[in-house]
């Protein structure tokens, strides 16, 4: 018989009511309090976690925020939730709660760390894509870049926040890494539509890589893209002004 997630959490529930019940019964010594069913789940779901058992830990986590939610660990549940949902590769989840304690708690201690896995976990759910990029055909051209942008967006807010965080030299390695992945399959799409002489598209393809991303290796291949299509277009003045810049950028180099 498979048990699911709704029926462990019943089976806890039903557990920790029976254990209050006979603390009720019993001796003032011997009394089992709601703070200590409350501690009893936050030190298993720790136990947890130090395991690396992450599926478990976010049922005791979660028992503990619904059930406990003024508590005393109700904030640390919350902020444990976040990472926990990461490491057990449930991104959408992740995201989600990181944006939550970022609502309730903007000035809370872990409130950087959230911003820090919230970027984070977007990333890696887009890595995936990213490990396909030497893929070739149509469907190249057809994948959805938003949620490497919205990462590279996330970690960029959460380095302008806090520049001092200690996830901040990581932070900075993975928007590089993103930045230059994104840059080359834009580079990748827009020689797409150069060869369909769809020139628009193509030079918006380049001009998002030369404003958002100007440091980028890929800068110089979207002027030259820019170049030649402005000039198919018959924009010649955009098409000087791209090869002034192109010339500023190599003679950087």
């Amino acid at each position: 018989m498979v048990i699911t997630k709704k029926k462990i959490l019943k089976l806890l529930l039903i557990a920790f009511t029976s254990i209050f019940f006979i603390g009720c019964n019993s001796s003032p010594e011997e009394e089992i309090t709601i703070e200590m069913i409350e501690k009893d789940i936050y030190d298993q779901a720790q136990s947890r976690l130090k395991a690396g058992n992450y599926a478990l830990a976010i049922i005791s986590l979660e028992t503990l925020e619904r059930q406990f939610p003024f508590g005393r660990y109700a904030e640390q549940a919350q902020s444990e939730l976040i990472y926990a949902y990461y490491k057990n590769s449930s991104y959408d989840a992740a995201i989600s709660a990181a944006e939550r304690f970022i609502s309730l708690h903007p000035r809370h201690p872990n409130t950087p760390y959230a911003f820090y896995l919230k970027g984070l976990a977007k990333f890696t759910d887009d890595k995936n894509f990213f490990g396909e990029l030497p893929f070739l055909g149509d469907m190249t051209f057809k994948r959805d870049l938003s949620k490497a942008k919205e990462s590279f967006d996330d970690l960029s807010e959460f380095l302008t926040r806090y520049p001092e965080s200690e996830y901040a030299g990581n932070a900075r390695q993975r928007m590089i890494f993103l930045r230059n992945l994104i840059a080359k399959q834009e580079i990748y799409i827009a020689e797409y539509y150069i060869e369909r002489k769809a020139y628009v598209a193509a030079v918006n393809r380049a001009n998002y890589i030369i404003r958002h991303m100007s440091k980028s290796p890929e800068v110089v291949k979207a002027l030259e893209i820019s170049i030649l299509a402005y000039k198919e277009l018959g924009k010649e003045d955009l098409a000087k002004e791209a090869e002034e810049i192109l010339k500023s950028y190599k003679e950087k180099a």
